[in-house]
């Protein structure tokens, strides 16, 4: 059977983490939630409901379905003003163009959604032939599994085939649940201890180390 590699996209794939930092922080401000910019990036990668709840929780706040769905809208919108471009993280562009070169089995799976993630997608040269697997596609984000075993299955694979790269320890737990071992790369600002902790079975800096340290995956690199 083979192997597969999925991997998260902000963070990992994609230069963005920072802009949700700062997009999430403003939107919350708005709503009268002022809140610390290290408390938010420990929640990057979470589903935006489950993130909106939690910070909700942290400052000590309720909120309803409407300014849940509202703070996540004006996240949006903020995000896409700060960073109108998307950069690749270094080597992520490449290894995708390696992995699409050797036939090796590969997808994203995120807890963003289109159209915000599009320009990510350009960014990365992912065109329509790679399977990418966004929040709308699934009832739960991570930490859930939901979003890895929709990718497993779109690519045709079983969940022990799989490799999930990811940045954030929400992505190794969503991973250890769909039954997938994962490998943690530092691109979005986790250290190793953390993302080892969360379960990851190598760390790597990012997508430029990752590509360079195939085989140890067992993949012909």
């Amino acid at each position: 059977m083979a192997q597969a590699l999925i991997f998260d996209l902000d963070g990992t794939l994609v230069d963005t983490v920072y802009a949700h930092v700062f997009a999430w922080q403003r939107a919350l401000a708005e709503e009268g939630m002022p809140i610390e910019g290290w408390r938010i990036h420990r929640r990057i990668g979470m589903s935006g409901g489950l993130f909106t709840r939690g910070v909700a929780r942290e400052v000590g706040r309720e909120l309803s379905a409407d300014e849940i769905e509202r703070i996540q809208l004006r996240h949006g919108t903020i995000f896409r003003e700060l960073l109108p471009e998307r950069r690749p993280l270094p080597g992520a562009r490449k290894l995708l163009e390696h992995l699409r070169a050797r036939d090796i089995v590969h997808g994203i799976a995120t807890s963003g959604r289109r159209p915000e993630i599009d320009l990510s997608l350009d960014a990365l040269g992912v065109g329509d032939d790679t399977v990418v697997i966004d929040r709308g596609g699934v009832a739960r984000a991570k930490p859930e599994p939901d979003l890895f075993l929709a990718c497993q299955a779109a690519l045709g694979v079983e969940p022990e085939d799989c490799y999930v790269a990811g940045d954030a320890v929400w992505d190794l737990l969503a991973a250890r649940r769909a039954g997938m071992l994962s490998v943690g790369l530092r691109s979005g600002g986790y250290g190793s201890d953390e993302l080892l902790d969360a379960g990851a079975f190598r760390v790597y800096d990012d997508a430029a180390e990752l590509l360079e340290s195939l085989d140890e995956l067992g993949f012909d690199a």
